[in-house]
């Protein structure tokens, strides 16, 4: 049942009125969400200004009395109904972004499960003929509604005993996220937009409502909390240093534009229960490409070492190693980062997977001032920083200018030396948050962007990169949605790379497609994954519980 403001009631000469429901159960609630408690012949001293309600308990006409004064009331019961019958619990369940194409336009696909019908029970003159649905954000402003939601009479559920009582019913009701989801002309009377974390109101007249809270799949998970939460970390990177940003004419816009990408990502995983943060939450700064900060031991080959001499320069100062005939690229890097430690430095070492095309394992060695500064690393000499015939020694400044080198199927779980030495130079040490890079552009064709996931042997995880083509293509293809979902789900691949074509499923492959009909949706087992892999229960847990409710809310 609906709160519902006291009207103005006259108490007489003293702080405390004799209140007395003469048919019906209601109750008396303060500004706290107290329960005064209601019976007959009970004096409830009231407050001269503090505002009190009334809460119906059982649906019906009743009568309460006050300062002398017989007032009439009418209980309306609002019960909300899935899309399998089952009723939620006002108290404790939550409504759910859907998931599944509107029953008008899916072929061959489940019910849709998260849509709600509501049901009204009352008296015959007490039921409205309309219905107004409201939806509000997680800070409480509104977001969307539907004004006049048509209400049939329908026979009262079994529970309902008083044949004085009537009821009439909504259709089923789709809480969705975008504004496609939302128009299309065959559901746009009853769909409404609305994010995790916000409000579903039913509202019957100017001061009398009823509200869920919205959250992720209903049978998600026994005893949930119903949403949750992963951190982004945003580095919008410019062309050059100084230059203009990857997305956007202003540093101020490309923030706007990046946000806007990861709020449109947020009501995508909202169908999941999955939220990103509020835009004043996101840590997004634009920042400059890296120098060469990163050395490679092995290059591409890491073939073993026929004996040579490693020159390197670090800022200013040279250093030199011999290299030995059959050391591996891993002995190498290791007493070089020895060399380096000797002298003061800090050295971050890390050791990529094998790739296709190496015979060993490369290693790549950042290394840091006492301060914690990233420095540059360049040759001692004119030409390569390794003169050893077989084990090559790489270091590569990051120019995006003619686009970013990207990974192949043989190097994915590697990277190349150039995003390598983007992603270690603007990545923080958070195993626990995405680190989300913007370029201008990806070198070659056909790439928009991409994701390193969390897998054994990986020296890169839970990253992304996206070019200011993944952000223009927003609702067509979804691609920053896309890229966390092979995050969240540890999914190196795409279903449809060995199962059923779904061109509307979020991780399909090649779809992309601005209607209704896009890579938008997110099954139940998608769902399930992604908390089994990402969830607080994983090994790295990239979400934690968000709770709808707080533990003391009335």
């Amino acid at each position: 049942m609906a709160l519902r403001p006291l009207p103005q009631l006259s108490f007489g000469e003293t702080d405390e009125a004799k209140w007395a429901p003469t048919a019906g159960p209601l109750r008396l609630v303060d500004a706290g969400g107290r329960v005064l408690g209601v019976r007959a012949n009970e004096r409830t001293p009231l407050g001269s200004s503090a505002p009190y309600y009334l809460l119906g308990m059982a649906p019906g006409r009743t009568a309460l009395r006050a300062g002398g004064s017989l007032r009439e009331a009418e209980v309306v019961d609002v019960r909300a109904f899935d899309g399998k019958g089952h009723e939620l619990d006002w108290a404790s369940a939550w409504a759910s972004p859907s998931r599944a194409l509107p029953e008008e336009l899916a072929v061959d696909e489940p019910r849709d499960a998260d849509a709600l019908h509501f049901v009204l029970v009352g008296s015959a003159r007490a039921l409205p003929e309309k219905l107004e649905l409201v939806s509000e954000s997680p800070s409480g402003r509104y977001r969307d509604s539907l004004a006049k939601l048509e209400l049939g009479v329908v026979p009262c559920p079994p529970d309902v005993h008083d044949v004085g009582l009537s009821c009439k019913q909504t259709g089923p009701v789709r809480v969705v996220g975008d504004a496609v989801d939302r128009a299309h002309p065959r559901v746009v009377g009853r769909s409404i937009l609305g994010e995790v974390g916000g409000r579903l109101r039913v509202v019957l007249g100017p001061s009398a409502s009823s509200s869920l809270p919205i959250g992720g799949p209903r049978g998600l998970e026994v005893e949930g909390p119903g949403r949750y939460r992963a951190r982004l970390r945003a580095r919008i990177l410019r062309t050059t240093r100084g230059g203009m940003p990857a997305v956007g004419t202003s540093d101020a816009e490309a923030r706007d534009l990046v946000l806007s990408e990861i709020a449109l990502a947020s009501h995508v995983w909202g169908q999941c229960g999955i939220h990103f943060g509020q835009p004043g939450d996101v840590d997004v700064q634009v920042v400059d490409p890296p120098d060469a900060s990163l050395i490679s031991v092995g290059c591409d080959e890491a073939l073993p070492a026929s004996g040579g001499e490693i020159a390197l320069r670090v800022e200013g100062q040279g250093l030199r190693l011999k290299t030995s005939p059959g050391q591996t690229p891993e002995a190498v890097a290791g007493r070089l980062a020895e060399l380096l430690e000797e002298r003061g430095y800090r050295v971050e070492r890390f050791t990529n997977p094998r790739t296709e095309s190496a015979a060993l394992p490369t290693v790549d060695l950042a290394v840091r001032d006492r301060t914690g500064r990233l420095l540059s690393l360049a040759p001692d000499r004119a030409g390569e920083i390794s003169s050893d015939p077989s084990l090559r020694v790489c270091s590569l400044a990051v120019h995006l200018e003619d686009g970013l080198d990207h990974f192949s199927d043989g190097d994915a779980a590697a990277g190349t030396l150039e995003e390598r030495t983007l992603l270690r130079a603007l990545m923080d040490d958070d195993a626990r948050t995405i680190d989300l890079l913007i370029v201008p552009v990806f070198a070659g064709l056909g790439r928009i962007g991409e994701s390193f996931i969390f897998s054994p042997g990986a020296s890169i995880q839970n990253a992304l990169i996206l070019d200011r083509g993944g952000i223009r293509a927003s609702m067509r293809s979804f691609t920053l949605a896309h890229e966390l979902g092979h995050i969240l789900l540890d999914m190196p691949g795409h279903p449809d790379d060995y199962g059923i074509d779904r061109p509307s499923s979020l991780m399909d492959a090649d779809a992309a497609d601005g209607t209704i009909f896009g890579p938008r949706r997110l099954s139940l087992a998608d769902c399930q994954r992604a908390l089994r892999q990402s969830g607080p229960g994983a090994p790295v847990p990239l979400l934690e519980a968000w709770p709808l409710r707080s533990p003391r809310a009335p």
